[in-house]
């Protein structure tokens, strides 16, 4: 028997990606979209679970923050109740795997191979931040209490259907493509991980128990923002201008994978120069559907 498993988020960026995987072939994936099940609506989730059952929930629905979000209200108030609204039917699933973000340490300050052990010294200001403090201290009581929660703080994931416009490493690929400038405010440190590695980690939460409620989820080696500029650039085969902002180097944004290598015995990474290589190539097959316009703004 498949093992039932009950997707958010489907129609986002890692969704999707997910759908696509080996995973929907050896999972039984059940995915409402949010006009199929509102999240938000505490009777209608209830109403959904009340004659089913899952192995594992898998949640990446959320309601976005990023700059290109069209609306930033009740951001922390829809993300903290989306969470609640699922994590009160425990009983009528086994596990659930929250995807949370390395935001918990803090959006704004600096991030530097950060360690579990460290997640609440600081409280971000931000509603982002906060809400994933405040989602992770739930996932920390409910691990407390007995119940199969695990939080994965997910720093730089990139990939296809990712928001060229903002995000990147896609908004770098298809500048490139244009031969436009590659432009960065100011050279940072991140831990990139492209998002077919999430893959095989994910299979591992689902067919594992696990000894913590929160993992780091990044590579072993962090990469600046400038290198996936200049990796980005080589693939293109094109003299492709780098444009920095601010000298220097901004706040890091990368953390420290030991505990979860110490459970995923076969945790493995794709190099970066091969995951920006595959991703070059899907914008290439996809060239039409990008906006050149809409690449000759930073926002």
């Amino acid at each position: 028997m498949k093992k039932k498993i009950f997707l958010t988020g489907s129609g986002g960026f890692i969704g999707k990606n997910i759908k696509e995987s080996y995973l929907a072939e050896k999972y039984e994936i059940t995915s409402p979209r949010s006009f199929e099940l509102n999240l938000l609506d505490t009777e209608a989730v209830d109403e959904y679970f009340k004659d089913k059952h899952f192995d594992v929930v898998l949640h990446s629905g959320c309601k976005p923050g990023h700059r290109n979000a069209k609306d930033l209200s009740a951001l922390f108030y829809s993300n903290v109740r989306m969470f609640e609204n699922l994590a009160r039917q425990y009983g009528k699933f086994d596990k659930f795997v929250n995807f949370g973000s390395g935001a918990i340490y803090d959006m704004f300050s600096d991030i530097t191979d950060a360690k579990e052990e460290d997640i609440y010294k600081k409280m971000g200001k931000d509603d982002h931040s906060f809400c994933k403090y405040v989602v992770g201290k739930r996932i920390d009581a409910l691990f407390e209490e007995g119940k199969k929660f695990i939080d994965m703080n997910i720093f730089g994931i990139f990939g296809k259907y990712e928001d060229w416009e903002i995000r990147f490493p896609s908004n770098s690929i298809c500048k490139a493509i244009y031969g436009l400038p590659i432009t960065l405010r100011q050279n940072r440190k991140f831990s990139y991980l492209d998002v077919n590695d999430l893959i095989p980690i994910l299979e591992f939460f689902i067919e594992n128990d696990t000894k913590y409620p929160s993992y780091n989820i990044c590579p072993d080696i962090p990469t600046s923002i400038k290198e996936v500029a200049e990796t980005v650039a080589e693939i293109s085969g094109k003299n492709i201008e780098i444009k920095v902002g601010k000298e220097g180097f901004g706040f890091d944004y990368t953390g420290d994978n030991s505990r979860l290598h110490d459970e995923f015995k076969d945790l493995k990474f794709t190099p970066l120069k091969e995951s920006l290589q595959k991703l070059y190539n899907y914008y290439l097959k996809i060239q039409e559907k990008i906006d050149k316009n809409l690449l000759m703004e930073d926002k």
